[in-house]
């Protein structure tokens, strides 16, 4: 345990796994909604790095994506399906790191549950372009840092703490294992 976590009056560490961990992940994907997805090949300009929005976060963890089947990022899948994703959703709070797997699935009914209008801006034929594919990532495991009590609080302690030279810190963080 490092020093700045020796000093903390309460407890700032709590592994998460099965039901807990889906729950941690399925709370900080909603609120964050965009991650980076890092692919674990390049085959284009991006390092096998951008951002992607989220379309959902089911009841057994995974994370549902659309991508153009024609992409640098399915072709990297396609070779590797490792992939780690990380999310920030927020400037001081709610990070969060997934590894895990990701599969390509031509699934029409499943295009049309996860299916915006907006996303007519990527896919120009709208909900039935052909070019439309879903991801389907499967966490295998990864890690969190949050406030357990809202940035509010989380400020209020860090105040504290600076004005009677004491660690008050309100975050929490631990491994999640699916």
């Amino acid at each position: 345990m490092d020093s700045i976590n020796r000093n903390q009056p309460e407890t700032n560490r709590r592994d998460l796994s099965g039901s807990e961990a889906i729950k941690r992940v399925k709370d900080m994907t909603d609120d964050a909604d965009t991650c980076f997805f890092c692919t674990a090949g390049s085959t284009g300009s991006t390092n096998g790095v951008r951002p992607m929005s989220v379309r959902k976060a089911d009841d057994a963890g995974n994370l549902w994506f659309l991508s153009a089947n024609d992409s640098h990022k399915n072709h990297e899948l396609a070779a590797n399906p490792a992939v780690k994703l990380y999310f920030q959703r927020d400037a001081h709070a709610g990070f969060l790191e997934l590894e895990g797997r990701a599969e390509i699935l031509e699934d029409r009914a499943r295009i049309h549950d996860l299916w915006n209008p907006m996303l007519k801006t990527w896919f120009t034929e709208g909900e039935d372009d052909p070019r439309i594919s879903v991801i389907r990532f499967t966490p295998q495991s990864g890690y969190y840092w949050d406030n357990k009590h809202g940035n509010l609080v989380a400020g209020a302690k860090m105040t504290v703490g600076a004005l009677v030279g004491k660690t008050l810190d309100d975050s929490i963080e631990g491994r999640l294992m699916f």
